[in-house]
């Protein structure tokens, strides 16, 4: 399980080798179209938010606020991604209801102050964390690294500090309770020194371990490393903060990935998770770096193409696998039926266990197993064709796909057991994630619009060179 989460984030560098860097001329997704809604779609949405809501809340451990990486689970770690989608969550819980506004506030603070208190230094053992970077995974009892393995690492600190700073912003209330969260979570940012994670080419490293230093990949190209130079840049602390020269360095391979692929134009990354993740927090509608602005779109619409190229290679279906169509579709980073071959139609056919599984330009990892996470995840994106996709996923599989806490992580209908498909039995927070935030942002924008408030996300967006929409206003909108 480590070892494939960790070829997860090694795979970003390793697939950018030996691309060709020809642009070809832009090419749009279908114009959006009005997203027909019967009120059973709108009851099956409110339903599967309000699970995936539950998922969080019942997951976490109320007298730390640590997440799990995945639960119900024989696996006990914790996550640090996890805990920053969580603690989005929790706002989203206030503002849909499902909680009350002092309970989502009372778990936070108490997320906020166990991550604050616990030991940061370069031991092998007894450390959470070093210079405000936390371990990718820690244990649920001591809150410490939880095993020699696991790195220091750069991108899970991001999405846990996603989550602190949506934290910062949406609890504005001036009571003692809602200050010091804001406090805590102002501390904790400050204290990332994006710098020392920084290479001497002024791209960012994958992680660090006190046994070998430094690990020899690095975020370089259009992936979910772009929320951690955003907050790198964004930092207010002189010495820890990033510089412009970072954010150009982690475009400089950008034009080996523009291209054509499956009837879209766009900034290619495989998984979708890619496309995602960053957008979970940070409306991208609208602005414009230097070098997307040169391409004539943003990346909404950018991760908008990626969406549909990847339900076009479903519809193609070049490996033959089971079910895929225009409503069963979606590949990114996700459990799998397991290291095994069997046949498919009479041929052989290798099957993986946890996996980047994707399909662009820049590489394919396919194996027939759909993640739902994938597809809902896009809803912001492109509901109109999202929507269906649901709608299909769950009345085709039913409870073998769909429990208590929503979608489950994966499924491979090509995958027999002779009497069944596979479908996994866990939920996975950085899967769970996406589905809550993207299907709050497709709804009213809240998570974005929260995040519009939050001071060092402006100053990281306008160092990267971003300008234009809601970046022009000297405050952003309450919408």
């Amino acid at each position: 399980m480590t070892i494939a989460r960790k070829s997860r984030l090694c795979a970003v560098s390793l697939i950018l080798a030996g691309l060709s860097s020809q642009a070809q001329a832009n090419q749009t997704a279908a114009p959006p179209s009005v997203v027909r809604m019967t009120t059973s779609d709108r009851a099956m949405v409110d339903d599967l938010e309000h699970r995936t809501f539950l998922w969080f809340w019942e997951a976490a451990d109320p007298q730390t606020g640590l997440i799990p990486d995945r639960y119900p689970s024989p696996q006990t770690f914790d996550s640090v991604a996890s805990i920053g989608f969580g603690l989005t969550a929790y706002g989203i819980g206030a503002e849909r209801h499902y909680i009350t506004r002092e309970q989502a506030a009372e778990r936070t603070l108490t997320t906020l102050r166990y991550l604050s208190r616990l030991p940061e230094n370069d031991s092998k053992d007894q450390s959470s964390g070093f210079h405000g970077f936390f371990y990718h995974f820690l244990d649920p009892k001591t809150g410490l690294r939880l095993n020699p393995d696991i790195e220091l690492s750069s991108i899970d600190t991001a999405l846990l500090m996603q989550g602190i700073l949506f934290s910062q912003s949406f609890y504005d209330r001036n009571t003692p309770q809602e200050t010091e969260i804001r406090n805590l979570a102002d501390s904790l940012y400050k204290r990332v020194d994006w710098q020392w994670m920084k290479r001497p080419d002024n791209r960012l490293s994958m992680g660090w371990g006190p046994e070998h230093q430094f690990i020899s990949n690095y975020w370089e190209g259009y992936s979910e490393g772009m929320m951690a130079y955003i907050l790198g840049l964004g930092s207010p602390e002189q010495d820890y903060a990033l510089t412009p020269a970072s954010w150009k360095a982690w475009l400089s391979t950008n034009d080996k990935r523009w291209g054509e692929y499956y009837g879209q134009t766009f900034l290619n990354f495989a998984p979708l998770f890619g496309h995602q993740y960053s957008h979970a927090w940070i409306d991208f509608r609208g602005i414009q770096d230097d070098w997307v602005r040169g391409k004539s779109v943003d990346y909404f619409e950018n991760s908008r193409r990626a969406a549909y190229a990847q339900r076009a290679y479903a519809m193609a279906n070049p490996g033959g696998w089971h079910d895929y169509s225009a409503t069963v579709w979606g590949l990114t980073a996700s459990d799998g039926p397991g290291e095994i071959t069997q046949k498919v139609d009479g041929k052989d056919k290798r099957f993986m266990s946890y996996v980047a599984r994707g399909t662009g330009r820049d590489y394919v990892q396919d194996d027939g197993t759909i993640a739902p996470t994938a597809a809902v995840g896009s809803i912001a994106f492109a509901p109109e064709i999202v929507i269906p996709a649901i709608r299909e996923m769950k009345s085709r599989y039913g409870k073998q796909v769909y429990g208590k806490y929503g979608f489950v992580d994966a499924f491979n209908p090509s995958f027999q057991d002779g009497k069944t498909f596979w479908s996994d039995r866990e939920y996975v927070g950085i899967d769970q994630g996406p589905i809550l935030l993207m299907i709050e942002n497709w709804r009213d924008g809240f998570v974005w619009n929260v995040m519009k408030h939050n001071p060092y996300i402006r100053t990281g967006l306008q160092r990267a060179g971003f300008s234009g929409g809601w970046l022009e206003t000297k405050n952003a909108p309450s919408e």
